[in-house]
């Protein structure tokens, strides 16, 4: 089971974020896959590595910290490994997270924190 500070802690590397990007809409950031659909299957992980550019050992250690705090879900075909976002857990951790932090006394959405007034529309 994951935990909130075991979802930020694997979010907090810049990588690891710029990879959930990616993975996030792969129709976007990837080529078509020969093997497996990119948003039914996942996203190849030979993929994520060509293009973060680091090597593939360095990239399947920070996709298995991912896929720990439960952000992605890991699937083989063939030789390959596929990763596959969790949206939904993510999304939930998020407006837990948001819900924690929420205040009576905060500002309301439409006031900037920074200056207490109201920002013009």
């Amino acid at each position: 089971m994951s935990t909130d500070l075991q979802i930020l802690k694997a979010l907090s590397n810049e990588k690891r974020l710029l990879i959930m990007e990616w993975i996030s809409s792969p129709r976007a950031h990837f080529p078509e896959q020969r093997d497996g659909d990119l948003v039914e299957d996942g996203v190849c992980v030979g993929f994520i590595t060509q293009k973060i550019g680091l090597s593939q050992p360095t990239v399947t250690s920070h996709m298995k910290i991912l896929e720990a705090a439960g952000l992605v879900t890991a699937k083989s075909i063939k030789n390959w490994v596929f990763y596959k976002p969790n949206k939904a857990l993510a999304r939930a951790t998020l407006a837990q997270l948001a819900g924690k932090f929420a205040d009576a006394d905060a500002p309301a959405p439409s006031q900037d924190p920074r200056a207490g007034d109201a920002r013009p529309d």
